[in-house]
């Protein structure tokens, strides 16, 4: 029952497939959804990789695939992801104030920072994904690195990470992933992104493009800890995004 309700709260919640709700949503069952959040995420690779094959047969241009690819995930999340990147950038260079940030993260419209953040992270996801789909094996690859970067929920909301505020999803799942689960997700992952490397002929870049979007997740959690006092729900769909550029960039490497 735990690891039912844990999957359907890490899809009913990351993406826009329709289930069933858990029986319960407690820490232990947010804890668990975030660290099976790669699981969660296997739809919204299957569509993306499937976009890759027909945008192949149709001979659509490699940057306009790839665009078609950001666009199906964003739908295919409600968005949701994106929204949390924009206010975490208002929320970080709004104030000095810990409390009036987070409140522009959590009532303000979408402000000059989150517009920037959003462009750039979307160029880059765009920039990397241009360069693969032009491999043989690029439809697979691709689906497991969407599925990999959502590694970065598990990590973002491991035991030790303050949440910044005590109400909201985010409160929830932060500080309830055991350190065991994480490395268990972590290390999975990492097994995906070497696959999709072995297929992009690039395993070292893309497991070097995996210790990237660690660091670049721990770069994000401690700053938004030492800025907000903890992290929020926007703060996890912000990792996720950014954990995609960065393992797209690095696959296009290749």
């Amino acid at each position: 029952m735990l690891l039912r309700d844990a999957w359907l709260f890490a899809t009913g919640t990351l993406t826009a497939v329709r289930v069933p709700p858990p029986s319960v949503v407690d820490r232990r069952v947010a804890g668990l959804g975030m660290a099976l959040a790669p699981v969660a995420a296997l739809p919204l690779g299957l569509v993306a990789g499937a976009i890759v094959v027909l945008a192949d047969r149709a001979e659509l241009p490699p940057l306009a695939t790839a665009y078609v690819v950001v666009l199906a995930l964003a739908l295919g999340t409600r968005a949701f992801h994106w929204d949390g990147l924009a206010d975490t950038a208002d929320g970080l260079t709004a104030s000095y104030s810990p409390a009036r940030s987070l409140e522009v993260m959590r009532t303000g419209p979408v402000g000059p920072a989150g517009v920037v953040a959003v462009v750039l992270v979307t160029g880059l996801q765009a920039a990397g994904l241009q360069a693969v789909v032009r491999h043989e094996h690029a439809w697979w690859a691709v689906a497991l690195l969407v599925c990999a970067s959502r590694a970065s929920l598990a990590l973002a909301c491991v035991r030790g990470v303050p949440a910044a505020r005590a109400d909201g999803l985010g409160a929830t799942c932060i500080g309830a992933v055991p350190v065991v689960g994480a490395l268990a997700t972590l290390v999975l992952s990492g097994a995906a992104v070497a696959l999709a490397g072995r297929g992009l002929d690039a395993p070292w870049s893309l497991l070097l493009g995996m210790v990237s979007m660690v660091a670049v997740v721990l770069a994000l959690l401690l700053r938004c800890v030492r800025r907000l006092g903890g992290t929020t729900g926007d703060v996890l769909g912000a990792a996720v995004e950014v954990s995609f550029a960065v393992l797209v960039l690095a696959a296009a490497t290749a």
